[in-house]
């Protein structure tokens, strides 16, 4: 199956919203937010601090009567930078296109399986800029296999699965982590869809360099197919 055959299958799975976030939270109340290069408020505070990443992200959503800010995908991003993680120290091969959609609220909120599936790993990535306690469930429709990545999650998330574990669509799978075990950023869901795991187990590239773009994007289609936001 190719990147655009995919794509049209997982935008047609449902004609609704699908929810990774708990679905009381009325979609009037996800705002989009940019956190790209090109957002010049980003140089108004200290990008490398988790602690103003959060002041940053409650300000925006409270000025935009907000619960949920989302966004990210194909987006390429400057926070990296702080991480020699990413390997800035080259330009060529610096990670930094963000290959998921981000969706920022408090620590300590539901995460939830959008497709029913099974708990593929877990892992925790415990490098400084990383997932962090990360969860991948792979799923079955008809005949295709595709897999969907949680990160940034507590560390409760972990211990509390395990892999073979079935999940129903719509079930609690996790809860989002804090600052200091989700790889110190402001608290969020970090979700992407993966065609092929490639062999990764509880953990898949989530950032990317320009040179291996193309690739990525076309394993990893946009999440909004899914959960239709915009």
């Amino acid at each position: 199956m190719n990147s655009t055959t995919f794509s049209s299958f997982l935008n047609g799975i449902s004609s609704m919203p699908l929810f990774v976030l708990d679905n009381k939270i009325l979609l009037s109340k996800y705002v989009s937010i940019d956190l790209s290069e090109q957002n010049l408020s980003l140089h108004t505070f200290d990008v490398s601090s988790s602690q103003a990443w959060i002041k940053f992200i409650d300000e925006y959503c409270h000025q935009k009567q907000a619960q949920v800010a989302y966004g990210g995908y194909n987006e390429k991003r400057n926070i990296y930078k702080r991480s020699a993680y990413f390997n800035q120290q080259n330009a060529d091969t610096e990670r930094n296109i963000h290959l998921g959609l981000d969706l920022w609220i408090a620590a300590g909120t539901a995460v939830f399986s959008p497709l029913e599936g099974v708990i593929h790993s877990l892992a925790n990535n415990a490098n400084y800029g990383d997932y962090g306690p990360t969860l991948i469930l792979e799923h079955q429709i008809n005949d295709v296999v595709f897999y969907t990545l949680y990160g940034h999650l507590s560390l409760d998330s972990l211990t509390d699965n395990k892999v073979g574990d079935s999940v129903k669509r719509g079930e609690q799978i996790a809860t989002l982590g804090t600052a200091e075990v989700n790889g110190d950023y402001a608290p969020h869901l970090h979700f992407q869809i993966i065609h092929d795991l490639e062999g990764f187990e509880g953990d898949y590239p989530g950032v990317c360099s320009k040179k291996n773009l193309d690739h990525f994007l076309q394993n990893c289609p946009d999440p909004n197919l899914l959960l239709k936001l915009n």
